[in-house]
């Protein structure tokens, strides 16, 4: 199944900043489950193909998602996790698991990063824990990012927000794709 993530994402994602967007999460989950001897394929899919049905379903997402990830083989467990990053707000499917629980805290936050990595010369180069806590309390900054979520989200891998911040940042860093 090692290419089938990346054939998924080229079929069913054309925009390319909600491409990024998956690679930033995917970024994320590997970094995390490196840390904590996770399973680094597993986790990386999951940040991947989390959206997978955002761009051809935005007002089902993701409950649209099952359908695609079990027509290419994915298991029930895979797409539940999928599945809890919507909790409760669109899905049943509550974050009982860690992967599903450092999916949430990885999802509104990239998007935060990567926001504010936009308008840094250096890009992610120079992005900062502090000023990226700024703009969290910026409500105008990013404004389709759940500052609420991100909060809870670290809460739910217990994490401070700021240690999850610098591990978010460090994580895409790693990532060229992002062009940041």
């Amino acid at each position: 199944m090692e290419k089938v993530p990346e054939i998924l994402l080229e079929k069913y994602i054309q925009n390319e900043n909600l491409r990024k967007h998956c690679y930033a999460v995917e970024s994320s989950m590997k970094y995390y489950a490196e840390m904590m001897n996770e399973d680094i394929e597993l986790w990386g899919n999951a940040g991947l193909l989390h959206d997978i049905d955002y761009e051809m379903f935005p007002d089902e997402h993701p409950n649209a998602s099952p359908n695609i990830l079990r027509e290419w083989g994915f298991n029930d467990e895979f797409i539940n996790t999928i599945l809890s990053h919507a909790y409760p707000e669109r899905t049943n499917i509550p974050r009982e698991t860690l992967i599903s629980k450092y999916l949430f805290a990885c999802d509104e936050i990239t998007g935060l990063v990567t926001a504010y990595a936009l308008m840094k010369p250096g890009g992610l180069n120079d992005v900062e824990v502090k000023g990226v806590k700024k703009k969290m309390k910026d409500k105008a900054f990013a404004r389709n990012v759940n500052r609420d979520d991100i909060i809870k989200g670290a809460e739910e891998i217990g994490l401070e927000i700021n240690a999850h911040i610098k591990n978010i940042i460090e994580a895409m860093k790693r990532d060229s794709r992002l062009g940041l």
